[in-house]
């Protein structure tokens, strides 16, 4: 036999209603009459919201971006209530579809307490958020026009490219910031990068005599020297001697916290702090924009190159030659110039090479006016020329970068991205703290004419982009089925 175990109904103490046995003998609405678990929370509450930057304050001080009916502001609602919510325990929380511009966010609740000898009831109920226009700090200073509290001036004549993309500036441009801890870090990050020299000062905006509290408002000047690669220099006789009586033409091969330089001549290398920099200062002789083309129509390799007592480092890198070159727009005449440069590795006759041509220039500077005019080269080439075009089509990686109109190829923005590009494949050291994607819109296609000897990037180098889809369809279904 087997027995089972069961209970008599008994009836509700209030209503009478037969219901199973429970430690207050009472039915779910009658204890719902006498007990409402709800009671002390709040069925309305205010939350503030500001309409300039549309974030919402959590309290006391802090404004958070949150999109409606999502995580963050769910989190952000149910704050207002933790501190009402004590004493009860939350099962379920969700939004309850609303207008968008009704001002209103419905928020429907289950919760749980323990009641009367021990019964447990649960309750849902509906709490209303009412939406007000707060104008927070940061967008109150900015209607004041206040709305910065430290300001770094970077100076310079000449920017590099991967320093300020293509921002147009006119020697110089102004970063704003809200607190002199961010403008600090900003100062910071460009001693550790270029050489620079910085001044600072700050300006008393208000005084509270009470707190005896200060407003300041910082300024940091910041002078960045005019030099960038593949620009050529003159030295001062008495810095060139310090550098191990280095040529004073030498050519800037790449700018770090230092300046590095090799003399075209004699291969010597040498860097420059900001130190030694300000102390004996110098400045680039010629533009970018004017590099000319030659045509390499003789090259001989330098082998044993013997220098002075005092000598300082050569350059393992690179390979000393003598080269007769011919410029392009000057292919019908029989004018030629010797020079000697450290691309002898590059280098082999027809190629073409881009340099700057002494000989034909009208040069204003202090120290190349007093040199010895057979000291001064005719041409110092700075870089070997490759075809743009057929570089651009076998490039199968991109850049992270900011939506821009793309004008073409023909602007002078356009014109320096692509050397900065192409700056990135020449020098390995230049991109190893640049993120490099693979662009898979690219397939490139190998062939023997295509392979003219530019450098490339690896495709070590490369990293995937991420690309987010929605899981119901695209990649994110095959995901799931796999």
């Amino acid at each position: 036999f087997i027995y089972l175990k069961s209970y008599a109904n008994i009836l509700c103490c209030t209503c009478g209603v037969p219901i199973a046995p429970n430690p207050a003998n009472m039915c779910v609405a009658c204890l719902r009459t006498q007990v409402d678990i709800s009671e002390g929370i709040p069925k309305q509450v205010t939350v503030h919201f500001c309409k300039q930057c549309e974030r919402y304050l959590q309290p006391p001080a802090t404004w958070v971006q949150c999109a409606l009916e999502s995580r963050e502001l769910l989190a952000l609602c149910l704050k207002k209530l933790k501190s009402s919510m004590s004493k009860v325990r939350l099962i379920d929380a969700g939004f309850l579809w609303t207008e968008p511009h009704s001002k209103r966010i419905k928020m429907k609740l289950t919760i749980q307490k323990e009641v009367m000898n021990g019964a447990i009831l649960q309750q849902v109920f509906v709490v209303e958020f009412v939406i007000q226009s707060q104008m927070c700090d940061d967008c109150h200073r900015v209607e004041a026009k206040d709305f910065w509290k430290a300001v770094v001036q970077v100076l310079q004549t000449i920017f590099p490219f991967w320093l300020f993309s293509i921002i147009e500036v006119d020697e110089g441009i102004d970063f704003y910031y809200g607190s002199k801890q961010h403008a600090q870090k900003m100062v910071d990050f460009l001693q550790c990068t270029v050489p620079c020299r910085s001044k600072a000062s700050q300006r008393l905006i208000s005084h509270d005599i009470h707190s005896n509290t200060y407003n300041y408002k910082s300024t940091f000047s910041m002078e960045i020297v005019p030099v960038c690669k593949d620009n050529v220099v003159c030295l001062s006789p008495r810095l060139a001697q310090s550098l191990g009586n280095m040529g004073q033409v030498c050519v800037c091969i790449r700018v770090t916290s230092t300046i590095h330089l090799i003399d075209p001549r004699t291969l010597q290398i040498a860097e420059v702090d900001g130190n030694t920099y300000w102390r004996n200062p110098f400045n680039g002789l010629f533009n970018p924009s004017q590099l000319e083309e030659f045509i390499v129509m003789d090259t001989d390799i330098i082998r044993d190159q013997k220098l002075g007592a005092g000598a300082g480092m050569r350059s393992n890198k690179h390979t000393l030659a003598e080269v007769w070159v011919q410029k392009t727009s000057e292919m019908n005449t029989s004018q030629q110039y010797h020079c000697r440069t450290f691309l002898g590795h590059l280098l082999n006759i027809g190629d073409l090479v881009l340099g700057f041509d002494f000989a034909n220039s009208n040069i204003n500077d202090e120290y190349l006016n007093k040199m010895n005019p057979h000291h001064v080269p005719d041409v110092v080439l700075i870089k070997k020329s490759y075809d743009r075009s057929r570089r651009v089509k076998r490039r199968n990686w991109k850049l992270q970068e900011m939506a821009r109109d793309r004008e073409g190829m023909d602007t002078d923005d356009e014109r320096q991205y692509q050397d900065f590009l192409e700056d990135l494949e020449e020098d390995e050291a230049l991109r190893k703290n640049v993120n490099i994607f693979r662009d898979a819109s690219k397939i490139p296609v190998e062939s023997d004419t295509d392979d003219d000897g530019a450098p490339r990037v690896s495709l070590a180098e490369m990293l995937e982009e991420l690309s987010l889809t929605d899981a119901t369809g695209g990649e994110g279904a095959d995901m799931m089925t796999d």
